[in-house]
C-alpha cells in the first residue's frame, strides 16, 4: 500500500489538491482511501447528548452508528497511524495535514513564505494557491491541482512508494540510514524502497491478516528462538518453509 500526505495552513487549497488527486487516480482504476488530520482540540463527530455519546460517556470504549449508508466507528482516544492503516486495503492512501508520518509530501502554501516554513526534503510537490504563482520552488515542482490534475497524478504515481517503517534512529539502520532519510533519499532517487531489507525478511510476523513490522534484531531473535524448538521436532526438514498458526489468545 503506498502512501502519501498533502501539507499546509488552512486556507491554502489541500482539500482542493486531494480530491482532485483522488478523482484523477480513480480514473486510472487505482483503489483509494484518505485520512483527514483535524487540527482542532475541541472536535468530535459525536455531538453531546447523541445517543452515542451517552453510549460512550457510559464507558464504551469503541462505538459504531451503523446508518443505511455508511458506518461510523469511533475510538475514545487518538489512534496511532499505524493502527488506522490496518483498516485500509488501497493501492494509495491519500492524508490531509499529517506531518508527523514517514511518508513523501506534497505542500501547498498561498507564499513563498508560507512555503519556506513547512518544506523539507520529504516534499516531492509544490500544488494548491502557491501553484497559481510559481513553476517550481527550489526544483520543486509546483502544479495546480485544477488545471493540471494529471501531471499531479503523473507524480504522484512516479515518486510515491510502499510505506516505510518508521523505527527510531537508533533501532535499526540496516539499510545504512534511518526510516526517514532514507524516505527522503528515495524520492531525491539516492535510494530505492527495496534498500529497506525489512521488507525482504524470510521470516513475517501476521497479526489479524496484518503484517507487523520487525527490525532484524528482533527477526533474528524470533527466528532463532522458533527454530531452536522446531528442530527437535520429528518432521522437521532443513532448509523447507515453516508456518505456524496461533488461533485467537486470550490475556
Amino acid at each position: 500500500m503506498k502512501a502519501f500526505s498533502v501539507i499546509g495552513i488552512s486556507g491554502t487549497g489541500k482539500t482542493t489538491t486531494i480530491e482532485n488527486i483522488i478523482a484523477e487516480l480513480k480514473k486510472r482504476k487505482y483503489s483509494v482511501g484518505s485520512i483527514k488530520e483535524i487540527h482542532f482540540d475541541g472536535f468530535a463527530i459525536d455531538g453531546p447528548g447523541t445517543n452515542t455519546d451517552r453510549h460512550r460517556k457510559a464507558g464504551s470504549e469503541i462505538v459504531t452508528a451503523r446508518g443505511y449508508h455508511e458506518t461510523d466507528i469511533m475510538f475514545s482516544s487518538k489512534l496511532p497511524l499505524e493502527d488506522i492503516l490496518r483498516f485500509y486495503d488501497k493501492d494509495f492512501v491519500v492524508m490531509e495535514g499529517v506531518t508527523d508520518y514517514n511518508i513523501p509530501k506534497i505542500a501547498c502554501a498561498g507564499s513563498e513564505e508560507d512555503l519556506e516554513r513547512i518544506i523539507d526534503r520529504s516534499v516531492f510537490a509544490v500544488s494548491g494557491k502557491i501553484s497559481l504563482k510559481l513553476d517550481n520552488f527550489r526544483g520543486i515542482p509546483a502544479i495546480d491541482p485544477v488545471s493540471d490534475a494529471s501531471r499531479l497524478a503523473d507524480l504522484v504515481e512516479k515518486k510515491v512508494f510502499e510505506i516505510l517503517p518508521d523505527f527510531p534512529a537508533d533501532c535499526c539502520g540496516a539499510c545504512g540510514f534511518d526510516c526517514r532519510e532514507l524516505c527522503c533519499r528515495i524520492l531525491e532517487g539516492k535510494s530505492k524502497r527495496d534498500d529497506c531489507i525489512i521488507s525482504e525478511s524470510n521470516i513475517k510476523l501476521i497479526v489479524d491478516d496484518k503484517e507487523i513490522a520487525m527490525v532484524p534484531f528482533v527477526q533474528d531473535i524470533l527466528r532463532g528462538t522458533l527454530l531452536g524448538l522446531i528442530k527437535n521436532l520429528k518432521g522437521y526438514r532443513k532448509g523447507k518453509a515453516i508456518k505456524i498458526i496461533i488461533g485467537g489468545i486470550r490475556e
